[in-house]
């Protein structure tokens, strides 16, 4: 316990080393400090910075306030941000945004990329659909095949 006591109020001894052992818990105070606090708290930070940056008319976002709403303008140099919120436009301070929910459309250079590759699902789909109609008609004329031949036979 003696010892603990030295320790902790820095008594001076005849020895370096716990002249040392002072300094050495200082820093490493200071070092889990910024590991589990400051070092989190900037990559946070930088995050947002970056989500502010990508921001777009047509986002729909969540404020800090827990309001949804959908991005109408964006002035960067005031750094507000103006949402329609069902008809009713709010300005907001662009720190204000917590989250977006849905992001815009794509921007008109990645339209055809989205397009082409929407047309070749489609043709995939519509090469589905004449596949799967050419069976139903397979499936409908041989019912129909069937009733005739029951009718006759009932005659």
């Amino acid at each position: 316990m003696n010892s603990l006591s030295s320790f902790v109020l820095g008594a001076a001894s005849s020895n370096n080393a716990s002249g040392y052992s002072g300094i050495i818990l200082i820093i490493l105070m200071v070092a889990l400090m910024y590991f589990f606090m400051i070092r989190p708290q900037q990559k946070q930070r930088k995050e947002h910075q970056e989500m502010m940056n990508e921001l777009h008319p047509g986002d729909e976002v969540v404020t800090i306030g827990r309001m949804h709403g959908k991005i109408d303008s964006i002035n960067k140099a005031d750094r507000t941000v103006t949402l329609d919120c069902e008809g009713i436009y709010l300005t907001f301070d662009m720190v204000a945004i917590a989250r977006v929910v849905k992001r815009a459309d794509a921007p008109a250079s990645e339209a055809p990329q989205n397009n082409e590759a929407d047309s070749a699902s489609s043709a995939v789909d519509s090469a589905d659909a004449a596949t799967a109609d050419s069976a139903a008609n397979e499936t409908t004329s041989a019912a129909s095949a069937n009733d005739e031949q029951k009718k006759s036979e009932e005659k």
